[in-house]
């Protein structure tokens, strides 16, 4: 799957920068406003804006439900359009993660990894933060992604 076309090259310590900028900003659903608010979602979204300028698209409303057992995937399928799929899953430094939170249920919740180790996202109810990668995080792995036109 493509990726959205970048002009620029950036660097995994670029990404790191981008995102550990929105380190603390409170959990709002649908925002993306760095210090102010946002989600999962809206913390990509803004390190995108970060990184590259304009989002390559806005995402449709979506529930804050990690329950729900809808069968499409709308957070993996617009990561398909706009990131590039690493198909051996490896995690390195500034790529994106996505979760699936429910095992059955549709991929909902991502991150930013600041090593094969550690992430960060937006936890609900709280903040931006960063959280060890420990077990049930990775079982529910849906997929890993790097940003366009990275360099190491």
């Amino acid at each position: 799957m493509s990726a959205a076309p970048v002009s620029n090259l950036i660097n995994r310590t670029d990404i790191l920068a981008a995102t550990a900028g929105w380190l603390g900003t409170p959990y709002v659903h649908q925002a993306s406003a760095k210090g102010a608010g946002c989600d999962c979602l809206g913390l990509i979204r803004g390190v995108w804006r970060d990184l590259y300028g304009a989002e390559p698209e806005l995402p449709p409303p979506y529930t804050p439900d990690w329950n729900e057992r809808k069968k499409d995937e709308p957070l993996l399928s617009a990561a398909r359009r706009n990131l590039i799929e690493k198909q051996s899953g490896e995690i390195e430094p500034g790529d994106v993660i996505i979760f699936r939170v429910v095992t059955d249920g549709p991929a909902k919740h991502c991150g930013i990894a600041t090593s094969p180790n550690a992430f960060i996202h937006a936890y609900a109810g709280r903040a931006v933060v960063e959280s060890w990668m420990n077990r049930w995080w990775r079982s529910r792995i849906a997929g890993v992604f790097s940003f366009p036109g990275v360099t190491q």
